[in-house]
């Protein structure tokens, strides 16, 4: 069976899904140039250096989640989650995407793993 991709992903999506991810798939790809897109861990993933961004649907809200979003400065306090490092953005419309706020979030996680590598390999 072929790997799924990420425009496969997005046609599966319910309409309102879709139109969240793909204006998020389009900050990404707008923040973030030399970023490498795939579909893993079933989702979009986003890495350089490693993996810094995913996008997730779920039945209420799609996901925009970072690897180290603990260590992200987040001046509107928008990132949620209770893990050792990740963190995510809860979307449940399209008037929810802050462009500039998670464009800088971005460039952050981009920043991050720069600095230390890969957040999925171990020190």
């Amino acid at each position: 069976m072929a790997e799924k991709t990420v425009d496969q992903y997005l046609e599966g999506l319910e309409p309102w899904q879709a139109d969240i991810a793909r204006e998020l798939r389009t900050i990404l790809q707008k923040a973030a140039p030399g970023a490498k897109e795939s579909f893993k861990w079933a989702q979009p993933v986003y890495e350089s250096n490693g993996p810094f961004a995913y996008i997730k649907a779920f039945k209420n809200a799609v996901n925009f989640g970072f690897w180290r979003g603990v260590d992200l400065r987040d001046p509107k306090g928008v990132l949620q989650g209770s893990g050792e490092k990740m963190r995510h953005i809860k979307l449940s419309q399209l008037a929810d995407i802050d462009a500039e706020l998670f464009s800088e979030l971005i460039r952050q996680a981009i920043e991050l793993n720069s600095k230390k590598g890969d957040p999925t390999k171990r020190a």
